[in-house]
């Protein structure tokens, strides 16, 4: 058995530990929906990058899968609050939080999650701790603020690619980042080291990032697991959207604005026009183009890390593994 095989039955088999702890919790209210939520599948990347950050600089530990929960429970607490803010009646195609039980509970039952979080972090060591809450709180803030940002976005006229890229590193790519980073401190890094590591994991997410706006428009259903254009039926400033308002001519410029302030329309017709101005100005190049140079500075740091190719070679996998993902 391959060692990442081994490191997702060792996640499964504590995020089952970790329900059926919470589902025996009282007040049960409280517990269970947080129980509920981390039972929700989902493909533990966060937590797996986390391990994996650790086998390249040492090996696995049970501090290690505390740490691997710690991240898992802090980003399910992002998404079942999301859901709340998004008014998301299903995740993962199941209820959300807030529609199997009802707002209040899953304010509270999130608040719980976010502290959860913390406590996971609780056996380290004192000089550890200090490190990785360092970087965990730091992270915590940042995906905050990149919520903010999301949300502000979906009610200005104008916001700049540079704004965009910023709001997705502090919205998504931090926390992988931040995983990876906690993984090579408890497993004894240097501080160099542990930088690159981060500095790989950000541009990693900002390439993945690009890349998913890139599939709502491009992929195909199957595989991507979403509807394919989405994203335009919603008016959401992607790569593609705001690549295409800098870019288009005064008719396309006019036309895609036309769709935008449309309020009642055919969901296929938008879908198909809006994407016929994308494909005459070009920007699903200039998004492969962006996309290629956050994924090749991302190699870039891992192969700095003064750890051995062999050691280093199933991060890269799982990097190239997402970068060609199915388009």
């Amino acid at each position: 058995m391959k060692k990442n095989d081994n490191i997702q039955i060792a996640i499964e088999k504590r995020i089952q530990e970790e329900v059926d702890f919470l589902n025996n919790m009282s007040p049960n209210g409280l517990y269970a929906p947080i129980a509920y939520a981390l039972s929700n599948g989902g493909k533990r990347f966060r937590p797996r990058l986390l391990l994996m950050a650790m086998e390249m600089f040492s090996e696995v530990t049970n501090i290690g899968l505390d740490a691997a929960m710690a991240v898992e429970v802090f980003h399910n607490f992002t998404l079942l609050h999301d859901d709340i803010m998004d008014g998301a009646d299903l995740r993962r195609g199941k209820e959300t939080v807030h529609r199997k039980y009802d707002a209040n509970t899953a304010i509270l039952s999130g608040d719980a999650m976010m502290i959860y979080a913390y406590k996971k972090l609780e056996g380290l060591d004192a000089v550890l701790q200090a490190k990785v809450q360092q970087v965990f709180t730091q992270t915590a803030l940042e995906v905050c603020e990149g919520q903010q940002y999301d949300i502000e976005f979906e009610t200005r006229d104008f916001v700049a690619i540079e704004e965009y890229l910023e709001m997705i590193k502090l919205k998504t790519a931090v926390l992988l980042a931040a995983s990876l980073k906690i993984g090579a401190i408890i497993a004894g890094a240097n501080n160099e080291d542990a930088d690159l590591i981060y500095q790989f994991g950000l541009k990693v997410g900002i390439s993945f990032q690009i890349q998913d706006d890139i599939l709502d428009v491009y992929g195909d259903a199957e595989t991507f697991g979403k509807q394919i254009g989405g994203d335009i039926v919603s008016n959401k400033k992607t790569i593609l959207m705001l690549l295409a308002q800098k870019s288009a001519s005064k008719v396309d410029g006019k036309l895609l604005e036309h769709w935008l302030s449309k309020e009642i329309f055919n969901k296929e017709e938008k879908i198909s026009s809006v994407t016929s101005i994308y494909n005459s100005v070009g920007v699903r190049e200039q998004a492969e183009t962006l996309q290629q140079e956050y994924f090749d500075e991302a190699l870039e740091s891992l192969d700095a890390i003064s750890v051995s190719v062999a050691r280093k070679q199933p991060l890269r996998t799982v990097a190239i593994s997402l970068f060609k993902r199915n388009v």
